[in-house]
């Protein structure tokens, strides 16, 4: 769909990124800085999108920006809910749900459990690894992606390869993971609907669900390339929660003392 004006959204972003305190994102302030703001190429760093594909988009050379595009730039802006369903509508689009939209689905109480984790990454998943809740540094962590699928984030991203430091590893456990998923659960819609879709659209996905492997797992170890917190090496732990058939917590947590541990702290003041 094409947005309803270009000229628009342009003046749009280039207000948001004159807003933008460089500091407040972890960018060094001050210098040669001619412009109050976000450079051009800082923007593109943290949405995770390309230099040249952003200055397109704010000079209205580019029609057709992505849901991923687009939740990547209102997390390089941290814009509100508002700005972001303001965004979203300059481009033609129906705003995308946001990471944990669905958290009025998930008990009161592991809401509150997710935000007793201040320093770790804590999210829910369902069966199908769609993410039903985050909290801040979760939220943060996985901003970049603009999906709210882990599966979808590992295989559609054009970035997944550059921000899982362990792609394969990671992307295999999490398929052997939704296929003991589907056994579990064989009617879940969720489920089928995810399978069908990857299995159509990616042959990584279709070579490693095709070796018939179901398998869970507890603990495991996933590195992050975060465009603004760096290298981020997480220990997960999972926890199935009883009182919901099918959800499970999953915590990652990086060494006391670590540049993966003042990385966590960064993104859970963003």
């Amino acid at each position: 769909m094409e947005v309803v004006s270009n000229g628009e959204l342009g003046e749009f972003l280039r207000a948001q990124r004159a807003r933008v305190d460089p500091a407040a994102v972890g960018l060094p302030g001050g210098g040669d800085r001619r412009v109050a703001g976000l450079r051009r190429e800082e923007v593109a760093v943290l949405a995770v999108v390309s230099a040249d594909y952003y200055t397109r988009l704010e000079q209205g050379r580019e029609r057709n920006p992505s849901p991923q595009v687009l939740n990547g730039i209102a997390h390089a802006f941290r814009l509100d809910a508002d700005a972001r369903s303001h965004l979203f509508r300059l481009a033609g689009l129906t705003p995308a749900p946001a990471l944990g939209a669905a958290r009025d689905s998930v008990h009161p109480a592991l809401l509150q459990l997710l935000d007793n984790f201040p320093t770790a990454a804590a999210y829910v998943l369902d069966p199908a690894y769609e993410i039903l809740a985050a909290n801040r540094v979760a939220e943060a962590l996985l901003a970049p992606f603009g999906m709210t699928n882990m599966l979808r984030m590992m295989f559609q991203h054009p970035k997944a390869g550059d921000i899982f430091g362990d792609w394969t590893a990671v992307a295999t456990r999490a398929v052997h993971a939704v296929r003991l998923n589907a056994g579990t659960f064989p009617d879940d819609p969720g489920i089928r609907t995810l399978v069908d879709e990857l299995l159509a659209t990616s042959p990584d996905f279709a070579t490693i669900w095709s070796d018939q492997t179901a398998r869970g797992f507890s603990r495991a170890y996933k590195i992050f390339f975060h465009p603004r917190a760096g290298r981020i090496e997480l220990t997960y732990q999972t926890f199935d929660v009883r009182a919901a058939a099918g959800l499970q917590l999953l915590v990652g947590t990086a060494e006391p003392g670590s540049p993966s541990a003042a990385a966590l702290e960064l993104l859970a003041t963003s």
